[in-house]
């Protein structure tokens, strides 16, 4: 039997946040409020998700050794993820410098810092923890190469699941691999080029899934915000409305879904059931404000 239900591969940043009345011009200096400091980074939110929904959850990811890496490993810990994949050292841990402004709006400079650093070799160090796992979830906060040697790592039977995000472009080996391809419309439209499918009008996601399993995706699962999301394999695509909420803040809700729909496909659910439960989970997530903070449990989403 497996131990992990789920193993996030990926990245672990702290946020750092400061509100503003508006962004300072070349060379000028504006006062802003309290900086507020949150655990963030795809991978981190990703793990910190499942493990709230209850799924048996380790991450591999990269921290510095300094405060915010304490921050997130705490993070980690509280929500029932196993950390002992997690390396530590070789740069600061990476972080995030946020500034929104009073409409929300805000602007957002990334420094990867560890997260640059986590290496082939680090997977490699880790073949007891793939060995383990059912599932395998992976982002692109990371460097390419690493994530190319994860889906070589994967135990036999094991499943991948990558959500392509910054997008760039893909080598072949990982597109044959993911099953599913998570992006939302943009990241879709960036993997294929040029619009991809629907001419670039933003109209058809089944026009773009197709497209993506043509490109050799065994499935693909498009995100459609407040409209669900849209599931693709061999010849059929199929629509996943999402329940009405008053969204607070979205923020995170994407790594939630992903993580959620990841846990529910190693379970052995199909692939429209697995995404009907977990745009019901990123329908929660948007209901309360921040990433991790607002992830919900499996107790949240069956009251939803």
């Amino acid at each position: 039997m497996n131990d992990y239900d789920l193993l996030v591969v990926g990245s672990a940043n702290a946020d750092l946040v400061i509100g503003v009345e508006r962004r300072p011009a070349p060379g000028e200096t504006v006062l802003g409020s309290d900086l507020a400091v949150h655990p963030g980074g795809k991978g981190a939110n990703q793990a910190v998700a499942a493990a709230r929904l209850g799924a048996r959850t380790a991450l591999l990811a990269r921290v510095g050794d300094d405060a915010h890496g304490r921050l997130l490993l705490d993070s980690q810990r509280a929500a029932g993820v196993d950390t002992g994949g997690v390396r530590v050292g070789g740069a600061p841990t990476g972080v995030a410098l946020i500034t929104v402004d009073p409409s929300g709006d805000n602007s957002i400079v990334v420094s990867p810092g560890a997260n640059a650093r986590l290496t082939p070799e680090d997977i490699r160090d880790a073949a007891g923890l793939f060995a383990r796992a059912r599932v395998v979830s992976a982002q692109l906060e990371i460097p390419l190469e690493t994530v190319t040697e994860a889906v070589r790592a994967r135990a036999a039977g094991s499943r991948f699941v990558l959500n392509p995000s910054p997008p760039r472009p893909l080598p072949a080996e990982v597109l044959a691999a993911c099953d599913p391809l998570v992006l939302n419309e943009h990241e879709a439209r960036f993997v294929l080029g040029d619009g991809g499918g629907d001419g670039g009008d933003g109209k058809d996601p089944e026009g773009r899934a197709r497209a993506l399993l043509a490109l050799g995706a065994r499935s693909v699962v498009v995100t459609l915000g407040a409209e669900g999301a849209l599931v693709a394999e061999g010849g059929t695509a199929v629509r996943v409305p999402s329940p009405r909420v008053g969204a607070v803040d979205t923020t995170g809700a994407g790594d939630a879904f992903t993580a959620a729909l990841a846990w529910r496909l190693g379970l052995g659910e199909d692939l429209a059931t697995a995404a009907a439960f977990a745009v019901r989970v990123g329908a929660a997530a948007v209901t309360k404000e921040g990433a991790q903070a607002s992830f919900p449990t499996a107790g949240e989403v069956a009251a939803l």
